[in-house]
């Protein structure tokens, strides 16, 4: 089986390459600030390790979802429109147009890869914060790669329940690398719960998906996360998982598993 390399760029953007495809998550390209949604504001606090204009042409863009500045700002815009396809949510593809392609829950798309067979990328269910958030937070997906030879990698997107990644784990599961989503983002659009999965709920998930390796993303680089990668790594050992865990630098590539 071939291996999984992740190159992190910061927030929840990394390249993954795996069967010979570079695939883009969630991109984020603009410089520290504040940005704007409705009456909010995001701060962020860390730049790209790498500008859009370094960034090597990439086959598909794997989007979460692009309502929020702190997963598709500016700059990615003009990433994700350079793109040849761009796999997200039906309520992305109502907003942007091509070359977003839209995927529900559990439907896939096939990425011709350079040996001559596919890459499977199926959408899977995300909840951005508690019950009953949806209308407030909007429509998230999340992703899992797969294909004939390659590890089977689970992108959770923006995603705070362990309810979903149950459900994720017995219809997809065991996952060999797990790309998660952590942080336990907090805003005042929802103040009493957190956004994405915490430390724990984190460290909780990689048992329920069976993960082999563990590669978080957006846990850090903006203002709204509460828990960072000590949190993680602390999280991790509680729950007797350190060795699954491979916490990111950002400009710097982890291959796994």
């Amino acid at each position: 089986m071939s291996s999984v390399e992740i190159t992190y760029v910061g927030g929840p953007t990394a390249v993954i390459t795996i069967g010979g495809l570079r695939l883009l998550t969630d991109p984020t390209f603009d410089a520290p600030g504040e940005y704007p949604v409705g009456a909010r504001k995001l701060v962020k606090t860390f730049g790209p390790a790498l500008p859009a204009g370094r960034l090597a042409a990439v086959d598909a863009v794997l989007l979460s979802h692009d309502q929020h500045p702190d997963n598709l700002d500016v700059s990615g815009r003009g990433v994700l429109a350079a793109a040849p396809v761009a796999l997200s949510t039906p309520s992305a593809y109502e907003r942007l147009g091509a070359p977003v392609r839209p995927l529900g829950p559990w439907e896939s798309a096939e990425l011709a890869r350079p040996d001559g067979v596919v890459l499977r990328v199926t959408a899977v269910p995300a909840q951005h914060g508690p019950d009953g958030s949806l209308p407030l937070v909007g429509e998230v997906t999340g992703f899992v790669l797969s294909g004939e030879g390659l590890p089977k990698v689970y992108v959770s997107g923006d995603n705070a329940s362990l309810d979903v990644v149950r459900e994720i784990a017995d219809r997809e599961g065991p996952f060999d690398v797990a790309v998660l989503f952590a942080g336990a983002a907090r805003t005042p659009l929802v103040p009493d719960a957190p956004l994405t999965l915490t430390s724990e709920d984190a460290a909780r998930a990689a048992r329920i998906l069976g993960a082999v390796r563990v590669v978080p993303l957006h846990f850090e680089h903006w203002g709204h996360f509460t828990e960072d990668g000590p949190a993680l790594a602390k999280a991790f050992a509680a729950a007797g998982v350190s060795d699954r865990l491979r916490l990111p630098v950002p400009g710097a590539s982890v291959r796994v598993p």
